[in-house]
């Protein structure tokens, strides 16, 4: 199956790339993404940490000393 149209990526279609913003208007959007990403990467290694705490105090505490 040959078509005699050539392939246009989507990148290449105005309707579908996003319009150019001014500086001042990207800074102001960007401003808050580091802080929810190190919120969210505490979450994530508070929770991880709980878990270690939890296989240590359950798990390896009560088996007492090995040899």
């Amino acid at each position: 199956m040959q078509t005699d149209q050539t392939h246009t990526p989507p990148a290449d279609r105005a309707e579908i790339v996003a319009a150019p913003i001014r500086l001042d208007e990207a800074a102001e959007a960007l401003k808050y993404g580091p802080a929810g990403a190190f919120f969210v990467s505490a979450i994530a290694v508070g929770i991880l940490f709980i878990g270690w705490l939890a296989f240590y105090f359950f798990l390896f505490l009560p088996r007492g000393s090995i040899g």
